[in-house]
Parts: C-alpha cells; structure tokens; sequence
C-alpha cells in the first residue's frame, strides 16, 4: 500500500514537472515569436514641428500604424504639445533628440507639410542632417504638402521626381523634375504628395513600401477610401 502510494506521488510530481516544462517551453516560443514579429516591424519617424498640418500629420501616422508600422511621431522643438496651423494642439510621443537617442535611423522619416511647419523643418540642421543620412542609406525620405519645400533647403533628393502643394511649385528649383496630376510621386527612396485631400493615398503609398501591397490593400478596405 505505502509502495503504491510512493508511486502515485512520483508520478503526480513527475506530471507535474513535466507540465511546467511544456509550459515554459511554450511560453518562451510565444516570447521568440513576439520578439521576432517586433523586430520584423517596420520603423517611421514623422517630424511634428510649430505650424505643421495636422490632417496630414495625423492620418499619416494613424494610417500607418494601422499598417502594422511602429511610428515615432517626435517634436522638432521638445516633447511639448505643438500647435499646428489650423489652431490644433497635438502632443508629439518625443522630442526629436529623444527619438534619435532610442534609434539613430529609422526605415522612413516624413515630413508633414504647413507652411510655418516646412519653413521650421527647412532651418533645422537636425532635420538636414538626418534626412542626408537616410538618403544615403537608401531609407525612405518622404515630404507631403509644403513640406518638400525642406528637400530643396537641405539639398535632398536633387535630379529626383517630386511634387508639392501647387502654391510651392515656384520654390522648387530646377535641381528637380516637378511632376503635377499625381497624388503621390515615387522616385526610389523618395515620395512626395501634394496636400490634406492626398494625404490618405500618401498614407497608403508608404504602407505598400514599408509592409507591403496586401497590408496596404488591408488598410485601405478597412478605410473605406474607395470601393464604398
């Protein structure tokens, strides 16, 4: 009797280790699994500075999230809340330095346009040096509005077909092929787009790139931007 009671408690404890360790072997597959999904994301970096359009710079970063892209939405000036140009108050995630601290590079930097926004991002050397640095890394550098205005200011994407908000044609210089009819342009690394009625399609563009043309497809069904 006390024999087979020594068994049936070895057996139990050995159940019981042996349950444990399928456990933990499978709790640290889930945690493989996870870490291996987060550094298969895709990373942005959106530039929010005084002045910026806020349509432009929330969809941008909304859509992709939505694309499974994990987007840094930083302050050109601090992580103070900034007041964009049509009076609307948004509170960056970091300051800009801060941002740069935790990932010196990311798969794309984006510039939402606003004329006080683009004027801000053109006379920051911060923002010249990195958009030079992920240009030739083959990164995407992307611009949207008014904003493309900083490629010129920082000597980006020159020979490179773009495109602009139509009132800031006349500020892009001849170092650049100005294209006019699309709502986005792709010229390698570089996109442009022209505006806040754009901006769902300048979204979905740096999806297809970042994550991919299904993803992309994904969001756009989920939107609701066409096919309602």
């Amino acid at each position: 009797m006390f024999i087979f009671a020594a068994r049936r408690i070895f057996s139990n404890k050995a159940f019981l280790i042996h349950n444990s360790i399928f456990k933990t072997s499978n709790l640290l597959k889930e945690i493989k699994v996870r870490n291996l999904s987060s550094k298969m994301s895709k990373s942005a970096l959106v530039i929010l500075a005084q002045g910026s359009e806020e349509m432009e710079t929330v969809i941008t970063v909304d859509m992709l999230r939505r694309g499974g892209v994990t987007v840094t939405l930083a302050g050109l000036d601090g992580d103070a809340p900034v007041l964009c140009s049509r009076q609307v108050t948004l509170v960056p995630d970091k300051s800009l330095s801060d941002a740069l601290a935790d990932n010196p590079q990311f798969d794309a930097v984006i510039l939402p346009g606003g004329l006080e926004g683009s004027e801000r991002l053109s006379k920051s050397e911060a923002v010249g040096t990195l958009l030079k640095e992920h240009e030739k890394s083959g990164k995407i550098v992307a611009a949207i509005c008014a904003a493309p205005t900083a490629f010129v200011a920082h000597g980006i994407a020159k020979g490179k077909k773009i495109t602009s908000y139509p009132t800031t044609k006349d500020k892009i210089t001849e170092d650049y092929t100005y294209i006019e009819g699309e709502r986005v342009v792709v010229d390698g690394n570089i996109v442009t787009s022209r505006g806040p009625g754009t901006a769902y399609w300048f979204g979905l563009t740096l999806i297809e790139l970042l994550a991919g043309k299904e993803k992309s497809a994904q969001v756009e069904k989920g939107m609701i931007i066409s096919g309602y």
